[in-house]
């Protein structure tokens, strides 16, 4: 065999072998990621190339707590607080969106405010997004509650928000009764029948 037959027969073996340690190593890939893969909890992997850190217990808790009464600026430059709402149940959502879990729920808010706008005021509040950000992702998926926007991140400061989204259920009075992370529709009108 000449030396020229040799490097070819050593660079099909060569390409061979790498070809199975890519197969082999996909097939070990997709093993660990298969649907019947128990997470440890460690990470969550929402939509393909995007990686959601579990928030669970990074926001402070705040039922029991007064809600901030700060200034919010709608979308008309003008600012606006929750006390305007006092005398009446309401849901506070705190979201943005590029937040996948933001995302996945913005539309259940619209339905439920829907059913219960007349009794319950929902309001939504942005800390990162533009006005015409805000509002034409929001129109998209059928909000018609009012936006209001945290542009100093104050409001979400004083409650120890660092992860999104957060719902507050907050009584008539002003004290939150409760807060959750991500919500459906069908928890979020059972805990509005609960709570109102």
């Amino acid at each position: 065999m000449t030396e020229r037959a040799r490097t070819r027969v050593l660079a099909a073996a060569v390409a061979f072998v790498v070809a199975g340690a890519v197969v082999a190593g996909g097939f070990a890939l997709a093993a660990a990621v298969s649907d019947d893969h128990e997470p440890d909890g460690s990470f969550v992997l929402d939509e393909p190339g995007i990686f959601q850190q579990p928030f669970d217990d990074v926001n402070d808790d705040s039922a029991g707590e007064a809600v901030p009464d700060l200034p919010l600026r709608a979308s008309d430059d003008g600012d606006h607080r929750m006390s305007e709402f006092r005398g009446r149940p309401i849901v506070v959502n705190l979201w943005f969106s590029s937040c996948v879990p933001c995302r996945r729920e913005l539309r259940d808010f619209a339905t439920v405010d829907a059913e219960y706008g007349g009794t319950v005021q929902f309001v939504g509040v942005n800390p990162f997004d533009t006005v015409e950000v805000m509002e034409a992702f929001a129109a998209e998926r059928g909000v018609e509650y009012p936006l209001w926007r945290d542009t100093d991140r104050a409001f979400s400061d004083e409650l120890g928000i660092v992860g999104y989204p957060v719902t507050l259920f907050v009584g008539a009075d002003g004290e939150i009764l409760r807060q959750t992370g991500e919500i459906d529709a069908d928890e979020l009108r059972a805990t509005i029948e609960e709570l109102f």
